[in-house]
């Protein structure tokens, strides 16, 4: 068999790729529960504008990490990585199959290559490079090309988790990311072993299902959620990590009415096209064991095939 008793499956690809459909139809298959690897889906009051399933969606389906962090904390790929470890133990007791989904590179990277021994946090760092940031966000990317060059090639000037993330990791070890990702020591990495999915799409037609699904969660309510987000944000006057997320950051220039209908659509549509190209390119680097051509497959076949392959 593919999947043993410490190797699982994961789903992974670009935003709007069908990763979590696709994940709930072979979990219901091989009697699974899924672990989320998205960075925004985490966040409570978010469903809408993070794509989150809903219960009619999940179909009885059990997740995990979905929805469960409130908007104002903000966690290291270290501290997400622990808790999917976490989350696994607790699946196989009940005697379960994890499967993982989602689209955060990073998490998965973290989870397949080993958890570095400072992936902790600090908060008055990370305070300090925020408010950096706040003042001058290109004078932080160009410490990062500094620092480490390999790693800024994949990290966007706007954004501000990754990059901040980045520098504070530099400033509490003094190594850069990549330099900590490869010279893990053996005694401290902690490793899974993923038979990995990835769903690729062409450019166009990706980029179509992009289109489609803005508009959805437009229509779906997107722009009060961020209206509550904000409203809760105010009430507490703190920084939101989650606000910072594609989507929230141009409804928030909206509802300041600096933007209109028209141009907020085409403003999202544009910086979703943009992740799902770092995305694309992120994955790349990835060892893969079964990448997935989806045009003009149905999910049911799909399904069918890769269930076939786990089960073999």
């Amino acid at each position: 068999m593919i999947l043993g008793k410490n190797r699982y499956c994961a789903i992974i690809g670009p935003t709007a790729s069908g990763k979590t459909k696709l994940a709930i139809k072979i979990a219901k298959e091989i009697d699974a529960e899924i672990i989320g690897l998205d960075s925004r889906q985490i966040y409570k009051g978010m469903p809408i504008g993070t794509a989150q399933p809903s219960k009619q969606e999940m179909d009885g389906v059990v997740h995990h990490l979905i929805g469960f962090l409130e908007p104002w904390f903000a966690i290291s790929a270290g501290e997400y990585s622990r808790m999917v470890f976490q989350k696994i133990e607790e699946i196989k007791k009940k005697g379960k199959i994890p499967l993982l989904c989602g689209g955060a590179g990073l998490y998965y990277r973290t989870l397949v290559n080993g958890l570095f021994e400072e992936s902790s946090s600090n908060i008055e760092i990370r305070e300090k490079i925020e408010e950096g940031y706040r003042k001058n966000p290109q004078l932080l990317f160009d410490r990062l090309q500094t620092i480490d060059p390999e790693y800024s090639k994949i990290v966007h000037l706007n954004n501000k988790q990754r990059l901040v993330r980045a520098l504070e990791i530099y400033e509490i070890t003094g190594k850069c990311p990549s330099e900590h990702f490869k010279q893990q020591k053996k005694e401290i990495i902690k490793k899974i072993s993923l038979f990995t999915v990835y769903l690729d799409w062409e450019r166009r037609s990706l980029n179509q299902r992009i289109v489609e699904r803005t508009k959805n969660m437009i229509e779906n309510g997107w722009l009060d959620e961020t209206q509550e987000l904000i409203k809760k944000q105010n009430s507490r006057i703190k920084s939101f990590p989650a606000l910072n997320s594609i989507g929230y950051k141009q409804i928030t220039s909206f509802l300041n009415k600096e933007l209109n209908i028209n141009e907020l659509e085409e403003l999202i549509i544009i910086n979703t096209r943009q992740f799902a190209k770092r995305q694309v390119q992120w994955f790349k680097k990835e060892k893969i064991d079964l990448i997935v051509k989806m045009e003009g497959l149905r999910i049911n076949k799909l399904s069918e095939i890769i269930h076939g392959i786990l089960k073999s």
